[in-house]
């Protein structure tokens, strides 16, 4: 017998059938999945003992002070510079008295900035090997006041490849005496080659030690001022800042926020802090950003408070854009 397919019962079952399918993909969608969680930084920031420099310098404020002024403006973290730490710094009394006031204030002495102790991509060896050693004492020093690393230069005269191998050889012998003593190297922009991203990041790369990296500033970007001058000239040759910090945060230990001005709004001058902590934020840092300010418009103090208030105010807007 000749069996009559119906295909009315066939296209009821095929329109279910879709209908089904269908509720099914969109249910199982890419779209409707739960997107990961972006982890927001934890950041902190800390004042650097050079916004207060002129301060310090004429006495009107010494080092212990400076902890405790650096708490009663909403600090939680101090870092130092070598040329401002007046007292033998191999005199365990002065680092004990350092480390009783930031124990007391609940301060934490987060890094020393190393200046005026040598050439450490000097492409002499014997000269190169003299800032070396003057740099252990400010290792064995940040370690003994529990700070987390020393912030370096990376000068040099000569051929840029020349001086960028010896600069790799100095970080490799520091990084093998800081070590043990859990103390990071953290390369500054600040002056000659490291003022060239390019040339500072390639260094880095070639040390390759998790215990090397940069300490990021927002300006120190000049690479070659009027006369030959380290400082204080005209720039005549400058990297672009915004890719510089590109270029160093994926090394950065630390970050410097440099302020020399500000408007009637609360904005820095003469650099994009929105861009600058859009940056950082897009690099996933954590840890410390130091405030920095270096301008002769406000007092000291008013200084760093307008570049804390600014900092903080960036900060938050990116997070809420995340």
């Amino acid at each position: 017998m000749f069996y009559k397919f119906d295909w009315s019962i066939f296209r009821i079952y095929s329109i279910v059938f879709l209908i089904t399918l269908l509720f099914s993909c969109k249910n199982n969608s890419v779209d409707t999945l739960p997107l990961p969680e972006k982890k927001i930084p934890h950041i902190e920031l800390s004042l650097s003992q050079w916004s207060f420099h002129r301060a310090l310098k004429s006495g009107e404020m010494n080092n212990i002070q400076f902890i405790e002024k650096a708490s009663n403006l909403g600090f939680s973290a101090v870092e130092y510079v070598s040329t401002l730490l007046k007292n033998p710094i191999l005199d365990t009394l002065f680092l004990d008295s350092l480390n009783e006031v930031a124990s007391k204030f609940k301060v934490q002495q987060v890094l020393i900035m190393v200046d005026g102790e040598g050439n450490l991509a000097d492409i002499d060896s014997s000269s190169r090997q003299d800032a070396i050693i003057n740099h252990f004492k400010w290792i064995d020093a940040a370690a003994y006041l529990g700070c987390q690393a020393i912030r370096v230069n990376l000068y040099g005269d000569g051929d840029k490849a020349e001086v960028a191998q010896a600069g790799v050889e100095a970080l490799r012998q520091l990084s093998n005496y800081a070590q043990n003593k859990e103390i990071r190297i953290l390369v500054e922009n600040h002056g000659g080659y490291s003022s060239d991203a390019t040339w500072l990041a390639h260094v880095i790369e070639q040390v390759n030690s998790p215990d090397v990296g940069t300490l990021a500033d927002f300006d120190n970007f000049c690479i070659k001022y009027a006369g030959g001058a380290m400082w204080g000239t005209t720039c005549l040759e400058s990297f672009d800042k915004y890719l510089g910090m590109q270029l160093l945060m994926p090394y950065a230990g630390g970050v410097s926020a440099k302020a020399y001005d500000f408007g009637e709004m609360g904005f820095e001058t003469t650099i994009d802090y929105n861009k600058m902590v859009e940056i950082i934020f897009n690099a996933g840092y954590s840890g410390f950003i130091n405030i920095e300010y270096e301008g002769n418009g406000f007092t000291e103090e008013k200084g760093i408070l307008l570049t804390k208030a600014l900092m903080e105010k960036c900060i938050q807007d990116q997070i809420i854009k995340m």
